[in-house]
């Protein structure tokens, strides 16, 4: 196990072979298998996390989150009570909350699981092979079915069948006679 400086660790935590955890890293009550890379400033607590997977930097791990092996969640990512399947990715600036992930599925930079409504937390599925470009907004409860591709910039709020491209975008226009605002004088 290789510490760089200012990692806390907390609780009990249970530390796999050949791990490496960056600098001003957080573990409260984890395990991390053998082989996994925790990257600098990442925060992890009551997360489980598959061998040969990396974190971060950046990232924060909440409670009930468990990786499988060869995950890869990349910098300014949450995760929450999920579940992501072996050779999945979560890459960049997304939040995942309350979700079953299968494996080998994209989560492109942006997307986010809108898990709650207020008073209620709902799941998100993304079943195997699924790819889900960036920007994308997930509307719990919801299912993307086995190798189903989500189209960049989409609201996703009903099932998206396995094998299509879905997406949901407002037409795009363009209106010649707007003026810009300008500021009100002060005087």
């Amino acid at each position: 196990v290789a510490f760089d400086i200012n990692v806390i660790l907390e609780g009990h935590n249970q530390i796999g072979n050949n791990v490496q955890i960056g600098a001003n890293c957080q573990l409260k009550n984890c395990t991390l298998a053998d082989g996994v890379i925790i990257k600098a400033h990442s925060v992890l607590e009551g997360a489980e996390i598959g061998a040969n997977s990396d974190v971060g930097p950046f990232a924060r791990i909440r409670a009930g989150t468990k990786l499988a092996e060869n995950v890869h969640v990349g910098n300014f990512v949450e995760i929450k009570n999920s579940t992501l399947g072996e050779g999945s990715k979560v890459n960049h600036l997304s939040y995942v909350g309350d979700a079953d992930i299968g494996a080998q599925v994209n989560v492109g930079a942006g997307t986010i699981t809108c898990n709650y409504d207020g008073v209620n937390k709902s799941r998100t599925t993304l079943e195997t092979g699924a790819f889900i470009g960036s920007g994308t907004m997930l509307v719990a409860p919801v299912t993307v079915e086995a190798g189903a591709t989500i189209g960049a910039g989409s609201v996703i709020s009903k099932t998206a069948p396995a094998g299509q491209l879905t997406l949901s975008r407002a037409k795009q226009i363009s209106l010649a006679a707007w003026q810009r605002p300008t500021k009100k004088s002060t005087a």
